[in-house]
């Protein structure tokens, strides 16, 4: 790999002959891939083509070689996510730090591999936001969050200071921070053009206004969580360093065990607790410290207030929509959980327990999603949204249900029109592969029409020669 010449100096000088050596060697390996199972959608879920278990989270694991995951349709259900082995080590900080109901947020959530690892660590009755500036990244982050199912997520497309103007707090606070990408050179050529040593300080500069923003909207003892993925100092220890001195942050430790070989600080000046994934280090064994984690956990004010979730105090966002008895209640598990409501044409159930956070934030933030999205009334029909098809909290018998082959798995996910059996229904059938829900379809008859998500669609014609199978949920 050709890196820039002053990348080459400064991270030589940073890391060392022995560690550099092995750092540059790693950057032209394979990386490994991994994948992070869904517990709440398929508790028996198992993996069929592992190398190895990610130490730091028991659901992820390595995979000996990369597989077509687009022509999953089990990755399509949201039965597991492809997310980096070391980004997963947040999994680890979570289990440790947050044991009691929390509101959370994620600032920079997109694509959404670390919201929808932190939706599934933390315990029942928190309330994960997920955030992404960019309207593009931020579409990405709802596809993601949906297909993880969980229902109580709201997720937003603001900037950091929407947030320190709305009066939100959260007990927890991820700032995993745009960053000069680093990390990213094994796996896109294109980080390695971009990079330069003042996009690194433009970036430096980014970060310490985010944080800043992000430090007004944490509770008195809550944590933030700080990452990027990137190797210099910079944005690494240094910006570490100034959240302590400057916002008044207490470095906390997480539990680790030798054997998982994390480097610790490069920066001579910060020996406090901080967290660095390299591509390399000890020549990791099956490579399996992705592409370039950097990670600190710190207290505000260094005390944990043991601050409890804040439960909401009124019956519902709109008084005018407090009885439920008005919309579809048989389409969930567990009705009287959430407080449902019209949106513009749209049905959705928001869970109880984050009523309150919902109403502030849908009166300061841009919110693209939030609980589920039940369907869109048009005339005397509800159109079910695919946010219902992919929720754990979808009564599914209150649909007719059509199994599809792996075949027509694909082509529905294509948006394809679906042969639909001669004894089905008409009306909206909810459509499965291996017993996992996909989406939607309304049958009318001589054809059904497929409503899965246009900008969902696999845009791919190829069909591979043999079933792609990842996962076995039997």
């Amino acid at each position: 790999m050709n890196l820039p010449a002053e990348f080459e100096s400064y991270t030589h000088q940073l890391m060392g002959n022995d560690l550099y050596n092995q750092f540059v060697q790693a950057l032209d390996d394979e990386p490994t891939p991994s994948i992070r199972l869904n517990r709440l959608k398929c508790p028996s879920a198992k993996v069929l083509l592992p190398a190895g278990q990610v130490p730091w989270y028991p659901d992820g694991y390595l995979l000996d070689n990369r597989p077509a995951f687009t022509f999953d349709p089990l990755l399509h259900a949201g039965v597991y996510y492809v997310q980096e082995s070391s980004s997963m080590f947040l999994g680890a900080v979570l289990r440790q730090y947050v044991t009691k109901a929390v509101d959370m947020l994620d600032l920079c959530a997109a694509p959404g591999g670390k919201s929808t690892l932190a939706r599934l660590e933390l315990p029942a009755g928190s309330t994960l936001m997920c955030n992404e500036p960019v309207r593009n990244r931020a579409q990405i982050l709802v596809e993601n969050v949906l297909k993880c199912g969980h229902p109580e997520v709201i997720v937003t497309n603001s900037y950091p200071q929407d947030y320190r103007r709305s009066g939100l707090t959260f007990g927890v606070i991820l700032c995993d921070v745009p960053c000069s990408g680093e990390g990213m050179f094994r796996k896109n050529e294109k980080a390695v053009d971009e990079w330069s040593v003042e996009n690194v300080n433009n970036c430096q500069r980014l970060q310490r206004e985010i944080v800043t923003d992000a430090w007004a909207c944490l509770d008195e003892g809550g944590l933030l969580i700080y990452s990027t993925c990137t190797f210099n100092t910079k944005e690494d220890e240094e910006n570490v360093a100034w959240i302590c001195d400057e916002l008044g942050a207490t470095l906390l430790p997480v539990d680790t065990k030798t054997q998982w070989d994390i480097a610790p600080s490069l920066w001579k000046a910060l020996d406090g607790p901080v967290y660095r994934f390299i591509p390399g280090y000890h020549a990791a064994p099956n490579k399996r410290y992705g592409e370039g984690l950097f990670m600190a956990v710190m207290r505000k004010n260094g005390t944990n207030s043991e601050k409890p979730h804040k439960e909401s105090k009124q019956k519902g966002p709109r008084k005018q929509h407090a009885n439920n008895d008005q919309y579809p209640t048989h389409l969930l598990k567990d009705a009287e959980m959430f407080q449902l409501q019209t949106v513009g044409t749209e049905v959705v159930a928001i869970p109880k327990t984050m009523t309150s956070t919902y109403e502030t934030a849908s009166k300061m933030l841009r919110i693209l999603s939030a609980g589920i999205m039940l369907g869109e009334q048009k005339g005397k029909d509800l159109i079910p949204n695919q946010s219902l098809a992919l929720s754990t909290q979808l009564y599914q018998d209150a649909f007719p249900k059509v199994a599809l082959s792996y075949i027509e798995a694909l082509n529905y996910l294509r948006k394809e029109a679906i042969d639909l059996p001669a004894d089905t229904p008409r009306g909206f059938v909810l459509v499965t592969y291996s017993g996992m829900p996909l989406g939607f379809v309304k049958n009318i008859g001589n054809r059904s029409n497929n409503l899965y998500p246009t900008e969902w669609r696999i845009r791919s014609s190829h069909y591979p020669e043999n079933e792609t199978k990842i996962i076995d949920i039997k």
